[in-house]
Order: C-alpha cells, then structure tokens, then sequence
C-alpha cells in the first residue's frame, strides 16, 4: 500500500480512529492556491493513496517554507469528528506536489521516553534497552509479549533490559486501559508482580474479556489481587489503587508516544531502533544482537539462543 511520509493509509485511518496526527507548522504570511490547484491536489493524493470517498480530503493556504522553491500546504484528512493533518510542498509554480519529513536526530531518542520507575526485566544496568509501548488487550502485542518472554529473556537478559510503556488504544480496546492501571498499581509495589500479570494477561486475553466489559474489569481486578497476594504486596494499598483507577500514568504514556510517532502496538524502541508490530524470534535476534554488537558487547553463544 502506497504510504505518505512513511505513513501508510492504515495509520491515517487508525488516527481518525483513535486521536489526532501530528500538527503542522503555521506562519504568518499565506498565499490561496485557487480552487483548480486544491482540486488537483486533492485529486491526486486520493487516487495515489487510495484515500476512501468517505474521508474528506481538505487544503490549506500555501505558506512559505524552509524549501527553495516551494511553499507549504497542509493536508487535512476528515472522517467524521477525527481528523489528521500531514505537511506536504507545492511548488511556487504549482506544477508539483512533494511530500518531505523532518526526522530530528539532534539527540539520543531513547532519552525522550521516560522510564523512570518502571519495572524491569533482564539486567537493569544492561547497555541494550528494549522499551515496548504496550497494549494489554492487543492480540499482537500478546504474541510479541509471549516470544518476548521466556525466550529471549533467557538467552539475553544478563545483556539487555526490557521496560513496558502503556499505549492501549482505548477506543479499540474496552478494557485495555483498566489492565493498565492494574498492573501499575502492582509495579509500585513489586516489579515482579507486574510482569507476572502481564504474562498471564497476555496469555489470557479472551478469557479475560468474558461476555462484558464489566466481566473484563472484574477478571482484571481478581489477577491484580491475586498477583499481590502471590508477592506479598500491601493488600489494602494495591485494592485502594485499583478501585481509584487513576488513569494519570497511563495517559501520561500515551502522550509521549504520540510525541514519539507511536501510532500503532506493540511498537519497540531498542536502543534507538524503531520496530513496529510483531516481529517473529529470529528478527528480534538479529536486531538484539547488531544492537549488542553496536554498543561493545558481546552476543550470546549460539547454543544459548537455542
């Protein structure tokens, strides 16, 4: 499927879906483009990218822009109260139409996602971070959970750390935000009881969902229980914390993977290298180790990984 900026018609669609895209730049003087030119534009960006008839397709003014000999535009796509605007160039003379993005490589990306306080699996001093931003209702993000671990925990964990960000696509997802609570107000307490209700959360999805999201919510909250009566958690704490369902966490993960371009889960982060969507064992351990190699440190033996 033909993709704008790297962005394919999917996203665009996911976006309209369940929040807003990336915002465009405005400036202050502006120029119309009349409405033959918007017309063809439109016209060509619908047809190109298979845009549906039902997405209304909108131009702005023309701006200037940071591009000799070309002035800017920004393209609103518009399915019913979603919308998600894209930055694209029109030549001065109005003869062609570009699409350009800016990747800021100013910093380490990694030092842009907050990890402070999260639980963490393998070794926490590792130089090989893998930082997912999760959906615990995602059948996806199930199955990179379930190759995740045990696995490749085994044969790379005393060379790489593993931290979960929270991104449930809540319009998608009923009860994705709830586990995400849950299973934050367990890591509080004890890392490892957080990774443990993930790991049954993520194996047991559909029995979790049952026939209704209440169903859904009261299942999430007997596995938060449970799980802190297992560790030995401050029981009257961890049940204060899940009946609050303070979503302030949560949502303060998902505002920095929209910052990120996260538009989709799982999606991984590893030591700056950005994976979207599963990945099957033998790609994550081609990319565990370049990653290892990358920064000094040795691969595991092939034996290892078996």
């Amino acid at each position: 499927m033909a993709r704008i900026g790297g962005i394919s018609l999917n996203v665009i669609l996911l976006l309209l879906l369940i929040g807003p895209g990336c915002k465009a730049q405005s400036t202050s003087a502006s120029a119309t483009l009349g409405p033959e030119i918007t017309r063809r534009i439109q016209n060509e960006i619908r047809s190109r990218y298979s845009v549906p008839q039902a997405i209304e397709i909108s131009v702005s003014d023309a701006k200037p822009s940071d591009t000799p000999g070309y002035d800017a535009v920004t393209v609103t796509f518009k399915g019913g109260t979603r919308t998600s605007t894209h930055d694209f160039l029109v030549s001065k003379d109005r003869k062609t139409l570009a699409h350009l993005e800016k990747i800021d490589i100013s910093q380490d990306l990694m030092t842009k996602i907050n990890v402070q306080g999260r639980p963490v699996r393998g070794n926490a001093s590792a130089k090989v971070t893998i930082i997912n931003f999760d959906d615990f209702q995602c059948p996806f993000c199930s199955r990179m959970h379930q190759t995740l671990f045990p696995a490749l925990l085994q044969a790379y964990g005393d060379r790489v750390r593993f931290i979960y960000r929270d991104f449930p696509l809540v319009d998608i997802h009923p009860w994705a935000m709830r586990a995400a609570v849950n299973a934050n107000c367990l890591g509080e307490q004890n890392s490892e009881a957080y990774w443990d209700f993930a790991d049954y959360v993520h194996a047991n999805q559909k029995a979790i969902s049952g026939k209704s999201k209440p169903e859904a919510f009261a299942n999430l909250d007997q596995i938060a229980k449970d799980q802190g009566q297992k560790h030995q958690v401050d029981a009257q704490k961890l049940s204060a914390c899940v009946q609050k369902q303070d979503e302030t966490q949560v949502r303060a993960s998902m505002a920095e993977a929209d910052k990120l371009g996260v538009d989709s889960t799982p999606t991984m982060f590893i030591n700056g290298e950005r994976v979207s969507g599963y990945l099957p064992e033998e790609d994550m351990r081609a990319i565990l180790d370049r990653a290892l190699g990358a920064a000094g440190q040795p691969v595991p033996a092939a034996d290892a990984k078996k």
